[in-house]
């Protein structure tokens, strides 16, 4: 299916943040029980920095890039900030199963901003396919009842929007820096203090930001969700980013929904119901397809060699 080890590596940094993404969602679920969505946040991305801290200091880096560009790192209040908030406030108006099939407009227009703002060549087929996909991920995620007022729907859009501008962003100012795994701790730094003055506001307006009776297993999924979900995802996709049109990225957004019911099948013993089975299928026979007809990535960063690797020393 690929040309090279290297492309090989690309999509499977990609098909990993999704698994991330997918089973970070999971866990995110066991902590949301215990504690309220504006107070978790930062807690996961805490978790997430401390995680990312050690690594560089692993690897020997310098906490900070001084060829990133400042609006590259400035990013990280777009996403993860402004779209989970904007997210968390439209939750609070439509059910959690609408949310998630507004949701999986991102990939289609991630495709409609790369081919406008990036120039992207967008072929006819790669938007068939993902209609397919997405028809696919509906079937997944579908559940009856999934209702909510405009309100909640226009919130939520508003930060699908900003996920799919900061794909879009990112891939365009990402080749301009040296490490990856630096653009992400930058980006959620500021992802950080947007979410503290988010807990601070919500505590001044008498919001639920306390912590009271959290059990061991409350922490445990925090924690673990921030690593996972922000963590590596963000940088095992901004990886894969550096090395395809960000068209050809979306695709493994597909794959989250598919990653996230298998994680409840076998963690939380939750069932598959036969719609859900032919949409995974119908999934991963779209991606396939797409994946062929990409072939190996196209799109090489300037200044860079055509190897790509999974994160390792500046990666």
């Amino acid at each position: 299916m690929f040309a090279s080890p290297a492309s090989r590596r690309t999509f499977l940094a990609l098909t990993l943040a999704a698994a991330c993404w997918g089973f970070g969602t999971v866990i995110s679920k066991r902590a949301i029980d215990e504690i309220p969505p504006l107070t978790l946040l930062p807690i996961q991305l805490g978790a997430s920095l401390a995680f990312l801290a050690l690594l560089m200091r692993w690897r020997g880096l310098p906490f900070r890039d001084s060829s990133s560009p400042p609006i590259l790192e400035r990013l990280g209040l777009l996403n993860p900030g402004l779209a989970y908030a904007l997210s968390l406030l439209g939750l609070a108006h439509i059910t959690a199963s609408l949310s998630v099939m507004l949701w999986a407009i991102e990939p289609i227009l991630i495709l409609f901003l790369a081919g406008w703002l990036l120039r992207e060549r967008i072929r006819p087929a790669l938007v068939v396919l993902s209609l397919v996909a997405v028809a696919g991920m509906l079937l997944v995620i579908y559940q009856p009842g999934s209702t909510g007022s405009l309100l909640g729907v226009l919130l939520t859009l508003g930060g699908v929007a900003c996920c799919a501008t900061y794909t879009v962003a990112t891939r365009r100012w990402l080749a301009a820096a040296d490490s990856t795994v630096q653009v992400v701790v930058a980006q959620q730094a500021h992802a950080m203090a947007f979410a503290l003055v988010l807990v601070a506001a919500a505590w001044l307006l008498g919001g639920a930001v306390r912590l009271e009776n959290v059990t061991a297993a409350g922490w445990a999924s925090a924690i673990a969700s921030g690593v996972l979900y922000y963590g590596l995802a963000y940088w095992l996709y901004l990886t894969g980013l550096r090395h395809v049109p960000a068209s050809v990225a979306a695709v493994s957004f597909y794959l989250i929904p598919v990653f996230g019911v298998a994680g409840g099948y076998f963690f939380l013993t939750e069932r598959l119901e036969p719609n859900q089975w032919l949409g995974v299928v119908i999934v991963l026979a779209a991606i396939y397809v797409i994946l062929r007809r990409t072939g190996s990535p196209t799109t090489e960063p300037a200044g860079q060699s055509s190897s790509v690797q999974l994160p390792t020393k500046g990666a």
